[in-house]
């Protein structure tokens, strides 16, 4: 029975937090060699990036994230019966993957905070940003060819085909910006392209590099997958009733942008007077806190909130599902906790 499932909450985070941790000790001397090779400009906005310096150039003890796919990426692996050092340039590629949409996303959304201080664009200029994500995009993919692991080439081509998803997803979302009818079933598609696909993709190459067979391979990806999609509906709830002394960005930042998040969709397709009132003004720019304040509240009463809470729990459940059904051979009280932590709504 998984970790999570028999002891108290502080100690499942604390499993959790330790695998975080151990996993972004393993993958930061890997991944600063790895920017190390990048032009001058380009590396001193990925280092930024990642915490590792502020605008000045000066070392810096600021957030990198939470090392969520390279954490999943070794722990497959291990789970896969593999070792972590043998996948090692999958976790990083799929760090630096990751980072590549975030340098992207913030300047297409013109976000101007992440992980509690300045976006990159916000200090560097967008186009300089952009130029950066698509360094870490070039070099995610140079890190796994020079690898010379068997599983490098496969890597490559699973990897490239999760950015064709990222790409779509991120488009998608745009076009959602323009639209009045969203309905709850391309939303979630979205969801899944713009984040479940990276998640899957981190444990099947964990997998991957393991040399497991395709049975576990594919339950192992499964796993990936609805837990990303359970942390989408999270992230989304977190975009609108989020702490931002925690989650690094604004009150309301999503209904600020009017983004058509999970939980707003459903609540615009409620066919309720909630729903109703709120399809009325979304596509106009909020005038106030209070403006803000009342949306969320439409959001609520039309029922977004309790569907992407009920939705995120099933999807957990259907994760974990997936993890029992790999037969994993180790890691498996570490993924459990590490499941139950990036679904928890109150950080």
């Amino acid at each position: 029975m998984a970790t999570s499932d028999v002891l108290p909450h502080a100690t499942a985070d604390h499993e959790a937090y330790r695998a975080l941790d151990v996993a972004r000790g393993r993958v930061e001397p890997a991944l600063r060699s790895a920017l190390d090779t990048l032009p001058e400009d380009m590396r001193h906005i990925a280092r930024y990036q990642f915490g590792w310096i502020d605008e000045h150039g000066q070392s810096s003890d600021a957030s990198g994230g939470k090392a969520l796919r390279p954490a999943l990426v070794l722990l497959a692996a291990e789970a896969a019966g593999g070792t972590a050092e043998a996948a090692l340039p999958a976790a990083v590629a799929a760090e630096l993957v990751h980072n590549f949409s975030l340098l992207h996303d913030d300047v297409i959304d013109t976000d101007a905070t992440r992980r509690h201080r300045p976006t990159a664009w916000t200090v560097f200029g967008a186009s300089a940003a952009i130029l950066a994500g698509d360094a870490l995009l070039s070099l995610a993919y140079e890190v796994l060819a020079g690898s010379g692991h068997p599983g490098a080439l496969p890597g490559i081509r699973l990897l490239n085909t999760t950015v064709q998803e990222l790409i779509q997803g991120q488009v998608t979302d745009l076009a959602f910006e323009q639209r009045g009818d969203v309905d709850v079933a391309e939303c979630q598609r979205m969801a899944e392209a713009k984040t479940a696909a990276l998640l899957a993709t981190s444990c099947e190459l964990g997998a991957l590099f393991a040399g497991a067979d395709r049975r576990r391979t594919e339950h192992l990806r499964r796993f990936g997958h609805d837990l990303g999609l359970a942390f989408q509906h999270v992230d989304d709830l977190l975009g609108i009733w989020g702490d931002p002394g925690i989650t690094g960005k604004p009150a309301y930042s999503d209904l600020h942008a009017r983004k058509k998040s999970l939980p707003v969709v459903f609540a615009l397709n409620s066919d309720t007077p909630a729903g109703r009132r709120l399809g009325a003004h979304y596509h106009q720019p909020p005038t106030s806190e209070a403006d803000l304040t009342g949306t969320a509240d439409l959001v609520d009463t039309a029922g977004g909130r309790t569907w992407s809470h009920a939705q995120a729990d099933r999807l957990l459940t259907s994760a974990l599902g997936h993890l029992d059904a790999a037969d994993p051979l180790a890691r498996v009280d570490e993924l459990t906790a590490l499941a139950h932590l990036v679904t928890r709504r109150d950080h």
